[in-house]
C-alpha cells in the first residue's frame, strides 16, 4: 500500500483535503441532508444499498451468524491488502513503538470472543423525516466469533506514556465524505482500549477463518458493546494521543444531534433491541408474512451494549398490550452476544402486527415511538411485523 495510508501524522493530512481541492471536493461530496416529505429513496441511496447488505432475518436462528450472512457496511472501497507487506504500527505517546507484520502479530497470545455487532445507522430508513444515507431497516446486525490479539496486550508491549488519553485507529480505506478527503479513523478512550472486560481485540479471524475482504482483511478492531463505526477495518496504525481525537468520523459524523449546527453527543454503545424471526412464509414483494390458524412458535434474538438483556416482551396487537416471552438462560462465556427468546402465539384469521421489545440490565427499554436524530443513529424503535393469518 502507498505511504498515504500510514499512521496519524504521516503522509497526507488526516481529516482534511488539500486547500486547492476544497471547493471541488465540496461539490463532489455535499453535506448530509434530510429527505423531503414523501421523497422516495434515490439512486445514491440505492447504490449504497447494493454495496452493503444486512442480515436476512430468518438467519437469526443461528447463534453465530454464518460469515456470508453477517451485515456489511463499507464506507469507501475495500482496500487491496497485500499480507506480505502489511504492517500494524503502534506509536505516538508510547515508550516502545511497534511495527508488526502479520506473522509477528499472530505469534502473540490470542483470544476469541463472540460479539454481536450492529451498525449505528440501523433503523435509519424507518425514520421520518429520513436522513439520506445507507437506508437500513432493522437488518444491520450479526454475531460472529472473532479471534485476535487483545489490544491491551499490544499497548502494554508498547508501554503507553502516562500522559496518553486516547488511542486513534487508522484504516486503509480512503475516500471523501462531506467534502473532506480522509482515511477512515476513529478513537477510543484509553480506559476502553485497555479494559479487560470487555476486551478489545485486534482481530485477524472471523468464525475460525481469515477475515473476509469486506470484513477488514487482514486486521480489524473489535469493540464489544459498541456500534460498528468503532470497529475500524483494514487496521494499519494505532497512535496514542494526549488530547481527544477531533477527526471527521469522531467529531463530525456519528453524533446524536437534532440540528446541523449542534456539537451533539457521541454515538458509543448499542441500544437494546429485540428482533423477531418473521413467522410463516413471505409474499415476495411486500414481505408480508402468511401463517395458518393455530399455535405459532415465535422466536428471535435480543441484545444491548449496555449490559445483558433481562426481559423481552411481545405484543400481538400492534404494541397495544404486552406479555413476557421466555428468555434462554444467560451464557457467561458470551456476555457480549445476543440472547435467544421464544414464545407461542395462537394465530386467528385476519391481519396482525407482531412487536418484540427488549429491556437490559441497566433498565434501558426499546421505545414505541421513534428516537429521531439528524444522522439517523441508534434508532432502536421496536420492530413491527405484519402477519396475515389465512381463514381456517
Amino acid at each position: 500500500m502507498g505511504a498515504h495510508h500510514g499512521g496519524a501524522g504521516a503522509g497526507r493530512p488526516a481529516d482534511r483535503g488539500h486547500p486547492a481541492r476544497t471547493a471541488p471536493l465540496s461539490d463532489l461530496s455535499p453535506p448530509g441532508r434530510l429527505a423531503a416529505p414523501d421523497e422516495a429513496i434515490g439512486q445514491d441511496e440505492l447504490a449504497l444499498a447494493t454495496r452493503n447488505h444486512g442480515l436476512p432475518l430468518e438467519a437469526l436462528r443461528y447463534a453465530v451468524t454464518p460469515t456470508g450472512l453477517h451485515y456489511v457496511l463499507v464506507h469507501y472501497d475495500i482496500p487491496a491488502a497485500d499480507p506480505v507487506d502489511w504492517r500494524l504500527t503502534v506509536g505516538g505517546l508510547v515508550r516502545t513503538p511497534l511495527a508488526l507484520d502479520l506473522d509477528a502479530l499472530m505469534s502473540l497470545p490470542a483470544a476469541t470472543h463472540r460479539v454481536t455487532m450492529e451498525c449505528a445507522g440501523n433503523g435509519r430508513a424507518r425514520l421520518s423525516p429520513r436522513p439520506v444515507s445507507q437506508p437500513w431497516l432493522v437488518e444491520a446486525v450479526g454475531t460472529a466469533e472473532w479471534t485476535g490479539v487483545p489490544l491491551r496486550t499490544l499497548l502494554a508491549t508498547a508501554e503507553v506514556a502516562p500522559d496518553a488519553v486516547e488511542a486513534v485507529f487508522t484504516g486503509a480505506d480512503h475516500g471523501i465524505e462531506r467534502g473532506i478527503e480522509q482515511d477512515y479513523r476513529r478513537s477510543l478512550p484509553l480506559a476502553v482500549a485497555t479494559a479487560a472486560r470487555p476486551e478489545v481485540l485486534v482481530a485477524y479471524a472471523m468464525n475460525d477463518a481469515p477475515l473476509p475482504p469486506q470484513h477488514g482483511y487482514p486486521l480489524r478492531l473489535i469493540v464489544p458493546g459498541w456500534y460498528g463505526m468503532a470497529q475500524v477495518k483494514w487496521l494499519r496504525d494505532i497512535t496514542l494521543t494526549g488530547t481527544p481525537f477531533a477527526g471527521f468520523q469522531q467529531a463530525v459524523a456519528y453524533r446524536y444531534r437534532q440540528g446541523p449546527d449542534e456539537p451533539g453527543e457521541p454515538v458509543t454503545r448499542i441500544a437494546p433491541r429485540a428482533l423477531l424471526i418473521p413467522p410463516g412464509f413471505p409474499d415476495f414483494m411486500s414481505r408480508t408474512r402468511v401463517v395458518r390458524p393455530g399455535p405459532v412458535t415465535l422466536e428471535g434474538r435480543a441484545w444491548s451494549g449496555h449490559g445483558p438483556v433481562t426481559r423481552v416482551d411481545l405484543s400481538c396487537d400492534d404494541a397495544t398490550t404486552w406479555r413476557p416471552a421466555d428468555l434462554a438462560p444467560p451464557d457467561p462465556a458470551h456476555p457480549w452476544s445476543w440472547r435467544r427468546w421464544h414464545t407461542t402465539w395462537t394465530a386467528t384469521p385476519g391481519t396482525h402486527f407482531l412487536t418484540p421489545r427488549a429491556t437490559d440490565a441497566e433498565g434501558h427499554t426499546q421505545p414505541t415511538t421513534q428516537p429521531w436524530n439528524r444522522g439517523g443513529f441508534g434508532n432502536n424503535l421496536v420492530q413491527r411485523v405484519e402477519v396475515a393469518c389465512l381463514p381456517a
